[in-house]
């Protein structure tokens, strides 16, 4: 790699992360506690994303969501059935989402009036690793299907993150799925994170993850 190329990305990086400063800024004034969700595709972040926006607005909370992918809006769509605010970010061949599509994508929403505000990240488990969005919280998402070894293949993403969540628990056993080994490979990259096992067809782990939102509302937003 050329040293011009370096000095590009550092650049880039650094514009990123001073408008993440900024952004994290205006969520705290306005006390929304703001999540960061990243994974591979056909992980079921959307799936899980849904049943945690529908399960949050029966409770009583003022959600919303932020959605990254490359060219459609089909996840903003399955997202809005819920009847929470959604809004698409199309990110059109660019592998993450970044700041400034964040901040120009707020426009016209009163933060204040949240609890919640989700950004469904572009799937992918490299390129979100460096790009920080102002989130109060990271979270890394893996599912039964991909194999126990996510977390080793990706240290960067599940050591920079705040909680891991482990999806389709309820087909993990025709798919061999090794919990222990799961377990302990994510331990391994980052010891002591809050780890929730879900399904989001079954609601299982739900009442878990719900309790720890509310937890990380009161103790960040």
């Amino acid at each position: 790699m050329t040293t011009r190329i370096v000095e590009l990305r550092q650049g880039i990086l650094k514009k990123n992360d001073e408008l993440a400063r900024a952004l994290r800024g205006r969520f705290t004034d306005a006390g929304v506690l703001v999540l960061n969700l990243v994974s591979s595709p056909g992980t079921g972040k959307t799936a899980f994303l849904e049943r945690t926006l529908r399960d949050l607005r029966e409770s009583g909370a003022k959600v919303a969501a932020l959605v990254g992918d490359l060219e459609t809006d089909n996840d903003a769509r399955r997202l809005a059935a819920s009847g929470a605010p959604v809004r698409q970010i199309n990110t059109h061949g660019i592998c993450h989402l970044e700041a400034e599509m964040i901040g120009k994508h707020l426009e016209g929403w009163e933060l204040a009036d949240l609890d919640y505000l989700f950004i469904e990240n572009v799937g992918n488990l490299v390129c979100p690793s460096s790009y920080d969005l102002g989130e109060k919280v990271r979270v890394a998402l893996l599912s039964v299907t991909e194999g126990e070894d996510k977390p080793l293949k990706y240290p960067t993403l599940f050591n920079s993150a705040d909680a891991a969540i482990i999806t389709k628990i309820d087909i993990a056993e025709p798919c061999g799925f090794d919990r222990t080994t799961a377990l302990k490979n994510i331990n391994e990259i980052r010891p002591g994170i809050r780890i929730f096992e879900t399904s989001a067809k079954t609601g299982a782990g739900m009442t878990e993850w719900l309790a720890y939102l509310a937890e990380e509302k009161s103790r960040r937003a």
